[in-house]
């Protein structure tokens, strides 16, 4: 049996943990808060006080935190995991940070003796929880084929995107703006049914099976409908930071992203007004501003 480690167990990490034990891995894992601490030893993994503690005797270990100065610091300092992960062994950088931040860590890792991997992740709370993430997953063929089950343990698609760190980080830049695209336009269309009078349940069945049909605009307007805005698992801070970062990447590189720039306008207004909200609040703000909500019903 292969230990794998886990930093960071909340929406995403608690399914990574879940998964790895479900195929037969010993789990360590650490986190900060202590209800998420609370459920991971609830699921049979071994709970640890520091990253140090997760990397010692670990084969593998995810870090699934929220910005690149937090995956720096699990990695890199004192009680990180370089301090006791053995050689030969893997970082699997799952967390979403930018393209710049995954390239300094990997050369601040050159010399260790641990290999990188830069893999961001899609697939959210639901891709997590069932073990069915796509990855996109950058390291040198032979690291990945190594490391290949562990992977498949929490994946349903794993896409070798590129040899260096970045590049994962990278084509994951590219997919948040897509989907960012596509949340903001989901909004829009419902606040424009609910000022219409049409029902909700009318607009899922016709949306969801037309070509604009998606599990990205499917699930948001099934949210809507239901009006779940807190506690699905995916908070608003996560996607505005992802398009935060894609709009940074257009930014360094010359590309014009008008579309994201509009949805990353409707994210900066959700997050502001309901912060403790998650993505599919952006919808209560237009809503707000027609004086209509779209709810489930289904017409007569």
């Amino acid at each position: 049996m292969k230990t794998v480690g886990v930093v960071g167990l909340g929406d995403m990490g608690s399914g990574l943990a879940k998964n790895l034990l479900k195929h037969g891995y010993r789990v360590q894992g650490a986190d900060l808060l202590p209800h998420r601490q609370d459920a991971f030893r609830a699921m049979g993994g071994q709970l640890c006080d520091c990253p140090a503690d997760v990397g010692r005797g670990s084969d593998a270990v995810f870090v699934m935190v929220m910005t690149g100065e937090q995956a720096k610091s699990v990695i890199f300092a004192p009680d990180g995991l370089l301090a006791t992960l053995p050689e030969g062994s893997v970082i699997v950088l799952s967390a979403t940070i930018t393209p710049q931040e995954a390239r300094d860590i990997g050369a601040q890792m050159e010399g260790s003796g641990v290999h990188l991997i830069d893999s961001p992740v899609s697939g959210g709370f639901p891709g997590a929880q069932g073990g069915s993430l796509t990855l996109m997953a950058a390291a040198p063929p032979e690291i990945l084929d190594r490391f290949l089950p562990i992977l498949e343990a929490v994946s349903a698609n794993i896409h070798r995107v590129g040899r260096r760190p970045g590049d994962g980080q990278t084509v994951k830049a590219c997919l948040q703006s897509l989907i960012g695209a596509q949340f903001s336009a989901t909004f829009e269309a419902a606040a424009l049914a609910a000022k219409a009078g049409v029902p909700g349940q009318v607009l899922l069945d016709v949306f969801s099976t037309s070509s604009a049909g998606c599990g990205v605009v499917n699930n948001a307007l099934e949210k809507i409908i239901d009006r779940q805005f807190e506690g699905t698992g995916s908070h608003i801070n996560t996607m505005h930071k992802d398009l935060t970062i894609s709009m940074a990447l257009g930014e360094a590189l010359g590309v014009p992203l008008h579309t994201a720039g509009s949805a990353m306008q409707i994210f900066h207004a959700g997050k502001s007004k309901y912060p403790n909200g998650d993505n599919w609040v952006c919808t209560r703000v237009i809503e707000e501003i027609v004086g209509a909500e779209l709810h489930r019903e289904v017409a007569p």
